[in-house]
């Protein structure tokens, strides 16, 4: 991610605020901003600001070299822990074309290469079809129920956790994808 992506960004989440408004955290209390509601350029330089110390790492999703989404990886935990998160968005116009999968896949395979992690952990909303499907295609492990887990709209809403491992996948997640989809 670059602040140069900072006004595609910014125009696709305003363009997608309904698509992406049932799965946005907000505050408890019902705080907080709509999406598309917030200047992404200093989002952006707060997001490489966390790249730089090593807490995150934030990528756009390209199609057609055109920006579509957003991935990002944080909470990324060193010493005996070696983790990380993965959050995504992408825009409603291309959902359903193997683009978020196959970012999923390239960024978990940057968590376990460049990154040296050992396990990688998506949190979904039980409602959310689309992102279940993500994971489903992906091969991540279903972990559990996390009750009340991330406030979403004012209410604390139930999140399912899947995880996968460094060892689950020795030949790298793209290429786990790619023998999926054959």
């Amino acid at each position: 991610m670059r602040p140069r992506d900072a006004s595609a960004l910014q125009q696709l989440l305003t363009s997608n605020r309904a698509w992406l408004e049932p799965w946005e955290a907000t505050y408890p209390g019902g705080g907080g901003a709509e999406p598309g509601s917030v200047p992404m350029r200093p989002v952006i330089r707060r997001m490489l600001r966390q790249q730089r110390a090593g807490q995150s790492v934030a990528f756009v999703m390209t199609y057609q070299d055109e920006v579509v989404g957003q991935l990002t990886v944080s909470d990324i935990g060193g010493g005996a822990l070696r983790s990380a998160s993965i959050g995504y968005w992408i825009s409603q116009h291309v959902a359903g074309r193997g683009i978020t999968p196959t970012a999923v896949a390239l960024a978990i395979d940057v968590c376990f290469g460049e990154l040296r992690l050992h396990r990688v952990e998506i949190c979904i909303r039980p409602e959310n079809s689309a992102s279940l499907r993500v994971v489903e295609k992906l091969g991540l492990r279903f972990e559990g129920r996390r009750a009340r887990y991330i406030c979403i709209a004012g209410e604390w809403c139930d999140h399912d956790s899947f995880a996968i491992t460094a060892e689950e996948a020795p030949r790298g997640m793209l290429a786990r994808l790619e023998r999926a989809d054959r």
